[in-house]
């Protein structure tokens, strides 16, 4: 079995499938390619002789039954289906540039791939890199992820090695948050898991933001702006002032690493009405905590400066730091260094800064920390990823199955 063409294969099938996520969408999903898709990856797995999938809602399940006779956890294995609303994921081109000698990968005229401004291509000099034509995103994004499972799978239907009960699920919009909304653990199955929707070689992930989101609503008084003195209150300069009061060292285009900021992503309004949706993110809690704090005391202000407006400020749970849950079972980063190690890659563990499915997945009592695809720049018309990267992705799962085989059982973390 030719591993990287096998890889090429099906991601070079999946991306071609339209599933961009719809925020304003009530449906679950979201949008009916991802349907499509998990009914695309039903079939293929139903022809592997696997008959156990379960497709609800647009999320599918399935298992690979253990080949061992003693008692070992169940792990399990996800990627999301959808990708992400930044830009278009219609009628995508992917385009592979074999053996990348280094240099510029012009993908459209004005669309260049330059180590220049994206100095970790360096890294991947004589690999099988793969792009979109320019006018869409890639979609690694995570089909990436779902092309590394499913060959896994099939790999596991063809060769007999020791493992324990393997369970996989492909779950839609989780670039829109909602990937664990209608999520089902009993069907699932694992005790632990791990999502594969990392990003560069050799990259996993224990850690997400906290993640709050947070709504401003501002009513203004709309008067002639010939009698407007002390009557009018323009509700989008009352928007504005609160912006222009945040720290610019708390945003994200000043952040890195564990700093923490808002966001502020939506703004629309006029002088009677505005609102301000945003999105709160730290590390530590208590330091997210202190960012909504600041943030009420600038619209207290903000009130008293604008007797005449009506503010309302709403923070909202979105997720939490899953180093939390993960922590407490050290064995699941344990053994995926192992496996890590075991196919060559030195492991460099950093934190999200943002979400996977296995933040909520964590939290609802199955550990799931998040192991790289090989690429980058995801959401955009940037976006690349590496086959070879991908190969080493998937001699990696292959190795932790073997890994977990050798673990006795213990109490499920749920």
């Amino acid at each position: 079995m030719d591993i990287k063409q096998a890889l090429w294969n099906r991601f070079e099938k999946y991306v071609q499938i339209n599933t961009q996520a719809n925020s304003g969408s009530t449906t679950v999903p979201s949008s009916e390619g991802q349907i499509l898709l998990a009914q695309t990856l039903q079939e293929e797995v139903q022809a592997m002789g696997i008959q156990n999938s379960i497709l609800d809602q647009g999320y599918l399940y399935f298992e690979i039954p253990s080949t061992v006779k003693k008692s070992v956890p169940a792990i399990g294995f996800l990627a999301h289906l959808d990708t992400s609303e930044d830009a278009s994921g219609e009628k995508v081109k992917p385009k592979r540039h074999n053996n990348y000698a280094g240099g510029d990968i012009v993908i459209l005229k004005d669309i260049i791939l330059s180590p220049a401004h994206f100095p970790e291509l360096n890294e991947y000099k004589g690999h099988d890199l793969v792009t979109a034509s320019g006018d869409t995103l890639l979609g690694a994004d995570n089909k990436a992820g779902i092309a590394i499972v499913m060959t896994l799978v099939e790999l596991m239907q063809k060769k007999n090695w020791e493992h324990g009960p393997i369970k996989i699920a492909f779950t839609p919009d989780e670039e829109i948050g909602r990937g664990m909304d209608h999520f089902d653990v009993k069907k699932f199955g694992a005790e632990f898991a791990y999502t594969i929707d990392g990003d560069l070689v050799g990259f996993i992930e224990n850690e997400t933001f906290n993640a709050d989101e947070v709504v401003i609503e501002i009513e203004g008084k709309s008067v002639h702006p010939g009698s407007a003195k002390n009557k009018m209150v323009n509700a989008g300069r009352v928007a504005a002032d609160i912006i222009s009061s945040w720290p610019e060292t708390m945003m994200p285009e000043s952040t890195e690493g564990h700093e923490g900021f808002i966001g502020f992503m939506n703004i629309t309004g006029g002088i009677e009405k505005a609102s301000i949706r945003g999105i709160v993110r730290d590390h530590d809690l208590s330091k997210l905590k202190s960012m909504e704090e600041l943030m009420i005391s600038i619209i207290e202000e903000k009130k008293k400066k604008y007797p005449l407006a009506k503010i309302k400020l709403l923070f909202k749970e979105q997720y939490r730091n899953m180093k939390e849950v993960i922590d407490q079972y050290p064995e699941v980063m344990k053994k995926l260094a192992q496996a890590m190690e075991a196919v060559g890659i030195s492991p460099k563990i950093k934190p999200v800064r943002g979400g996977t499915d296995g933040s909520r997945l964590s939290f609802m009592g199955v550990p799931t920390p998040n192991i790289f695809i090989g690429g980058s720049n995801f959401h955009g018309r940037y976006e690349w990823v590496s086959l070879d990267g991908m190969q080493k992705s998937f001699e990696t799962l292959v190795v932790l199955t073997k890994e977990w085989a050798k673990q006795e059982n213990f109490a499920n973390p749920s």
